[in-house]
């Protein structure tokens, strides 16, 4: 590791990020001033190589900084999720000796923000189809005709990560993974109006042949379940860092409810909350299931930094530490409000935020059906056809 994480995201840098997190989320903004710090710390190019221009870090330091961030801005922390995704996954690839993406890492550390162009309404097949044209060009660059849904960093994005299907090439269907600038050829819609996780301002894109150029045309992969390194980069470092952003929100929920359990008095007993055995039964049921996410997402990390082999295990492990980290966050958050009283049910209280933050958990790739049926193929086999 080049930098220490902590000379990163420095306790002032986070208390400064929490202090906007409420007016953010109020305004339906996006976070600009937490933008700017975090790059002027180095936050965009964490995971950048250092001979690259980067910080050296690992997925495992990104990942407890992503948890840290997401205690003081859930929405921050989700919204530089995306833009950590794609430098993520290049250094998967670069890592397992592909180079790929090196533009990428370049372009990161030179102050490009990149945003993650895959998410289509009613597409469940996610990284598998796409409902996006992808026509190829004769100068092998690719013109992309389509809509994305959930573009985190929808006003201040300059790179666009995204995928399409090529139906006309003659080895065609081939989905064609590419990055986009933004021209007269995107429109980001000014849609973003949500219940929850609204600093992340995910806009939708509308892309009207948009082109990507030969040289960011990075991969092109048969439709379906595919072993090909960008799928399985996306997929980890896509499942590994959405963990982590809702593992620092279960983290910082529970804190909140010690808080509050220590400073409310009952009027029937004249002592403090944190010593009726009700509220300590659910305080500590808040924090066994916390404590079992840290040290998950830390092994996982941890192998996809060492490139362990799991084998056909690892889409299972993904989505399975995804979907316990967004259940059991959304369990301790309702667990807080019921340890802090009536007050956490006004707008103003930092646990309302976080309880509507913590709902977009569910509608994130993989999403628990998805999760399940990954899972039971996993130890059961395939269903029969």
């Amino acid at each position: 590791m080049s930098v220490d994480p902590r000379e990163i995201l420095t306790d002032e840098l986070v208390e400064r990020i929490r202090s906007r997190a409420a007016a953010v989320d109020a305004g339906n903004a996006f976070p600009d001033e937490d933008l700017a710090e975090l790059r002027e710390a180095g936050y965009l190019r964490a995971l950048v190589p250092a001979d690259r221009g980067g910080l050296g870090l690992s997925l495992a330091d990104v990942s407890l900084l992503q948890q840290r961030l997401a205690e003081a801005a859930p929405a921050t922390a989700l919204a530089i999720n995306m833009h950590l995704v794609w430098t993520g996954v290049a250094k998967v690839m670069w890592d397992r000796g592909i180079d790929d993406l090196r533009f990428v890492q370049e372009a990161a550390a030179a102050g490009e923000v990149f945003a993650f162009g895959i998410s289509e309404a009613g597409n469940d097949l996610v990284l598998f189809g796409s409902d996006t044209e992808a026509a190829p060009q004769p100068d092998g660059s690719y013109a992309f005709t389509g809509t994305k849904i959930f573009t985190s960093l929808g006003p201040v994005w300059t790179r666009l990560g995204l995928h399409g299907l090529d139906t006309t090439s003659p080895d065609a269907p081939q989905m064609v993974y590419a990055f986009v600038g933004r021209d007269e050829r995107v429109v980001t819609r000014d849609d973003w109006d949500t219940l929850g996780m609204r600093g992340t301002q995910s806009r939708t894109t509308e892309l009207h042949g948009a082109v990507a150029p030969a040289d960011r045309v990075v991969r092109r992969v048969a439709p379906g379940p595919n072993p090909d390194p960008i799928v399985f980069g996306i997929f980890s470092v896509f499942e590994l860092l959405l963990a982590s952003v809702y593992t620092g929100v279960a983290r910082r929920a529970l804190d909140l409810a010690v808080a509050s359990a220590q400073a409310r008095r009952s009027k029937r007993t004249g002592r403090t909350y944190s010593q009726d055995p009700d509220i300590r039964w659910r305080i500590a049921e808040m924090a066994l299931a916390y404590d079992a996410l840290p040290p998950q997402l830390a092994a996982l990390c941890r192998d996809i930094d060492e490139r362990a082999d799991h084998g056909a295990r690892w889409f299972s492990l993904l989505s399975g530490i995804k979907h316990r980290a967004t259940a059991t966050a959304k369990r301790v958050v309702d667990d807080a409000m019921l340890v802090a009283g009536g007050s956490s049910f006004f707008a103003a209280s930092e646990l309302s935020r976080l309880y509507r933050d913590v709902i977009a958990g569910a509608f994130h790739p993989s999403d628990p059906e998805s999760a399940h049926a990954t899972v039971a193929t996993a130890w059961l086999g395939p269903l029969e056809q």
